[in-house]
């Protein structure tokens, strides 16, 4: 498959929704709000165990305002889906509290496809909760995703996933996923992934990863593929 560079057009989606994300934190005052970011470019996007940009390279980026345990946040990739897709802006608000030594993420997401054909649903909501637990070196979490209503012709639809990581040394990290999906009138796989992200600075970070899904039969998104992921965070 040739390579492709993201397109004028789906640059232009992401960094249209980061720049109204970071436009709408002055409207929040500075005394109360802590903000942090990131940008970076990946060998291709994959989202839930799936290719989501055709094996071409991808752009994304992200940001994030907090006050206390609430917070807002915007996440942003090119990409090109079946549906004509060229890129996917994942908006959440949420709340993390500590609770018995567990620290929960809960959020409601909006997911948005901007360049998806007429009559196709590229914009739908997700509701989620998280559940982590840091031992020493090691860190947990189990995640619970559920939509009501998905993308394109997919209804209801779960994604439960399992995470570990262990660190290691010099500011590098190892870890491993393993997740569910169920879905209604959309695809149902087992995926996995694998992989280290190593701190090459205090701001710069390379991950790498092996993802893969038992649901090979659905088309080559589905297949295994090694991922590297470069970013600055800010």
């Amino acid at each position: 498959m040739t390579c492709q560079t993201p397109s004028f057009t789906q640059l232009l989606s992401v960094s249209g929704a980061l720049a109204a994300m970071i436009g709408s934190l002055h409207a929040i005052p500075a005394n109360a709000q802590e903000f942090s970011g990131q940008i970076g470019v990946a060998t291709q996007y994959v989202g839930k165990g799936v290719g989501k940009s055709a094996e071409d390279p991808s752009v994304f980026g992200s940001a994030e305002v907090s006050s206390g345990a609430f917070y807002a946040s915007v996440f942003a990739s090119t990409a090109e889906l079946s549906q004509g897709s060229d890129a996917e802006i994942i908006s959440a608000i949420g709340y993390r509290p500590e609770v018995a030594g567990f620290d929960l993420d809960l959020s409601v997401i909006n997911r948005d496809l901007p360049g998806t054909r007429a009559g196709v649903d590229g914009n739908y909501m997700e509701y989620q909760a998280d559940v982590s637990r840091k031992l020493g070196p090691v860190s947990t979490r189990l995640r619970f995703n559920y939509t009501p209503d998905g993308f394109a012709a997919t209804e209801e639809a779960w994604w439960i996933e399992a995470q570990g990581a262990v660190a290691l040394a010099a500011g590098a990290k190892a870890s491993a996923a393993i997740a569910n999906r169920t879905a209604d009138g959309g695809a149902e796989y087992v995926a996995w992934n694998v992989g280290v992200k190593h701190k090459l600075t205090d701001r710069v970070a390379l991950d790498v990863r092996w993802f893969d899904t038992d649901g090979h039969s659905y088309g080559e998104a589905y297949e295994g593929r090694l991922v590297g992921a470069l970013s600055l965070s800010f």
